[in-house]
């Protein structure tokens, strides 16, 4: 017993004190623009920047509120640190008609995209939002998080330091 508490004592450590290392290079797939043109995932990451993707939905309070948070430190993110935020909605076709409303309430000045048929949603295997990822300067996935409390865009900006400093 005091050895399998010893193993997952190990194992939750590890976990917990998870350096930034590349996991996988972000997919490339073809997303929509909200006034219908196409864009590839890939050509966001052949500028070097640290890139936050954000997968959100109209009707998701806590992905608005995430992104609501984020917005308050996105102009210092980028000054300090190079970064670029994408938003990605799985809004379906009938509820992508809010989207533009909402974004302009909320005076996001994100890059919006939509994934309505979840494809890129499925090529990343996660079934809740809001979903968060990390991208490094070269197209990896170095931190994902889902769910969102109050106060996790902090723990987002410890790992865009960490990113940056490297």
């Amino acid at each position: 017993m005091k050895l399998l508490l010893g193993i997952l004592f190990t194992v939750t450590l590890g976990l917990s004190s998870m350096d930034l290392t590349a996991q996988s290079p972000f997919p490339q797939s073809d997303l929509k623009t909200l006034d219908g043109g196409t864009v590839n995932m890939g050509d966001f990451f052949s500028d070097g920047k640290i890139t936050v993707i954000s997968f959100w939905a109209s009707w998701c309070s806590p992905c608005k509120r995430e992104l609501d948070a984020i917005d308050e430190y996105y102009g210092e993110w980028q000054e300090d640190y190079d970064v670029q935020l994408i938003a990605v909605t799985i809004d379906n076709a009938r509820s992508l008609a809010k989207v533009p409303g909402i974004i302009e309430t909320k005076g996001w000045e994100y890059t919006i995209l939509t994934d309505a048929n979840q494809d890129l949603m499925r090529a990343l295997n996660f079934q809740t939002i809001p979903q968060t990822f990390l991208v490094d300067q070269s197209g990896n996935i170095v931190y994902t998080h889902n769910g969102y409390n109050s106060g996790d865009e902090y723990e987002l900006e410890e790992k865009i330091i960490q990113l940056a400093e490297k």
